[in-house]
């Protein structure tokens, strides 16, 4: 099923939105002269991680009728993405706004979603898709946090399925969108078991065990029962990804960092590029985790995606993936 990653064309369900970054860098932000607007939310990220290297990505998501909403539809033009399933909605809802600060320690991010437009993605949006336009369907796990996102997300996997299109799904748990760990779990896992290639941290999948000591386990048996293609990352420690029975060990790339933000969304835009140019399995995690490296010693998530140009730099001219404690100045976010 995976070979339809080749298409390089991807439809992406979730949250797009606006980071305001502290200036300078390093500030906090109650000390801050200034701030920095940059397109943000982790589906947004993905999107412009694919786009800059060379593929197609379409945003599936929903923007309040306000000059936030219109920065972030400048912003998607700006980097490529196909906006047409972005929808404008009226009344209380409105696009998530982040307070970000450029620091590796101590680093304050302070997240506006209460009534998030992007969880009034609805049946009707996700029935627009021409599934079969697109090399595979991806979402984050913060579009099941709430109702209708949740039904529309679980309506576009039924339907990803039935046109035979790979799902794609980053945990992506944020704890302040959802009611409870509890109920991230349960609903996260029912996902997690019907997609094809599913990325997470060992927190999130601790989350899906629901016991810290199962969180491994649990992406084991995945990829060994439903025969999906599972990464478990592990912050500086690195990852393992899990096809079948085999177990892919990688390292990280050691970086100086100046934040702890981004790597995740630059890994699965990366990874799954990578995959799509037929690049193999150890080769995709590699650019992926180059990506990972390069967004959190820059300034902002969305600008500081590597394009193919940038990554092939930095892939020439910075040693292997390092593994566990040799990694000790690398970043930590992966």
């Amino acid at each position: 099923m995976l070979d339809s990653l080749q298409k390089n064309r991807f439809v992406i369900l979730g949250r797009a939105g606006m980071d305001l970054y502290a200036d300078p860098p390093g500030a906090e932000t109650e000390n801050a002269s200034a701030f920095s607007a940059t397109l943000g939310g982790s589906s947004a990220n993905i999107a412009v991680a694919i786009t800059r290297q060379g593929g197609d990505a379409a945003l599936v998501t929903a923007v309040s009728d306000d000059a936030v909403g219109r920065f972030v539809f400048n912003q998607l033009a700006h980097y490529n993405i196909d906006a047409t399933g972005v929808r404008t909605i009226t009344g209380q809802n409105r696009t998530s706004l982040a307070v970000v600060e450029t620091r590796r320690e101590n680093c304050q991010s302070v997240i506006y979603r209460n009534g998030a437009a992007d969880f009034e993605i609805t049946d009707n949006d996700v029935a627009q898709i021409n599934y079969r336009d697109y090399g595979a369907l991806i979402a984050t796990g913060t579009c099941f946090a709430a109702e209708p996102s949740r039904s529309a997300t679980f309506k576009a996997f039924e339907a990803a399925r039935n046109a035979g299109l790979p799902i794609i799904l980053d945990l992506d748990y944020r704890p302040y969108s959802w009611p409870s760990q509890a109920d991230a779990g349960a609903i996260c896992l029912r996902a997690a078991e019907m997609s094809d290639v599913l990325v997470g941290n060992d927190e999130e999948f601790a989350t899906l065990a629901g016991d810290v000591a199962s969180g491994r386990k649990l992406a084991e048996k995945l990829a060994r029962e439903s025969g999906a293609l599972v990464v478990y990352k592990m912050g500086e420690m690195g990852s393992v990804t899990f096809e079948g029975e085999n177990a892919i060990e990688t390292g990280i790339f050691k970086v100086e960092a100046l934040k702890p933000t981004g790597s995740g969304d630059a890994f699965l835009g990366n990874f799954i590029s990578a995959m799509a140019t037929g690049n193999s399995l150890e080769e995709s995690i590699k650019r992926g985790s180059a990506a990972a490296a390069i967004v959190v010693s820059k300034v902002g998530c969305a600008p500081a995606m590597p394009d193919a140009r940038q990554l092939e730099e930095f892939l020439n001219t910075h040693e292997g993936l390092n593994q566990g404690k040799e990694a000790d100045n690398a970043h930590t976010a992966f």
